[in-house]
């Protein structure tokens, strides 16, 4: 019996949160939670009668601070992060083909798909691809600051998630226009910035962005990479 992915939102930052777990099993794990989310993650987790396992981080957000930290400190989960991303203080190093094991018999699988960031990881679990910034739904991460890379985005996501099963249930880290859920094979026909794109075209699409600077990054980045507590003196 499937259990689908708990979704949460965050307004201000458009960020979405997802809790898993199994139907008759206690054992849950939280992907991209946010700081001043804390209590209504919490409050999910005990109505569910869950109890958490793992945080998991996709990368070092640029545009909120994570509760991953608070989390550990009031749970016992443990932190798991891409390797390459720079969390040290993370219990969990993850590489590519690393799992994450859960549950009596869960498993999530890590894909390391760079470009957003040198450290971005994708999370495959159960149909259900958890996505980061690396896919949105009918677009994509930007690339143009924390060792990002617009060739790499192009091969993570055409070389590794396009690969996955077209229906593979995409769940992003962000969406600012609503959108909830996609699948890889709607993505890989439809996606306005890779869809029949080739990666010369891709880059020049990324290269001609021009996004203004995440407003909360100064203070973001230096805050996640601490797991979102604060530093010691």
């Amino acid at each position: 019996m499937q259990r689908n992915p708990v979704q949460l939102f965050d307004a201000e930052s458009s960020t979405y949160t997802y809790i898993l777990s199994m139907p008759g099993e206690k054992a849950a794990v939280i992907i991209d939670p946010v700081d001043h989310n804390l209590e209504r993650d919490l409050a999910h987790l005990q109505r569910l009668g869950l109890e958490l396992a793992y945080v998991l981080e996709t990368h070092a957000h640029a545009d909120h601070v994570t509760s991953a930290g608070r989390l550990h400190e009031m749970t016992g989960a443990r932190t798991a992060v891409p390797s390459g991303c720079g969390i040290p203080p993370a219990e969990l190093q993850l590489n590519d083909g690393d799992s994450v094991r859960f549950g009596a018999n869960e498993e999530i699988r890590v894909i390391h798909t760079p470009g957003h960031t040198g450290g971005s990881m994708c999370y495959l679990w159960r149909g259900n691809v958890f996505t980061g910034d690396t896919l949105l739904i009918d677009g994509c991460g930007r690339t143009d600051f924390q060792s990002g890379s617009a060739e790499a985005l192009y091969d993570s996501v055409t070389q590794r998630l396009f690969t996955l099963p077209d229906d593979t249930l995409v769940w992003p880290a962000h969406d600012y226009k609503g959108q909830s859920v996609s699948t890889i094979g709607w993505e890989k026909r439809h996606n306005a910035r890779l869809a029949n794109r080739t990666r010369a075209e891709f880059v020049e699409i990324m290269a001609n962005l021009h996004l203004p600077k995440p407003k909360l990054i100064d203070v973001a980045v230096p805050a996640n990479r601490n797991l979102g507590l604060p530093h010691s003196a």
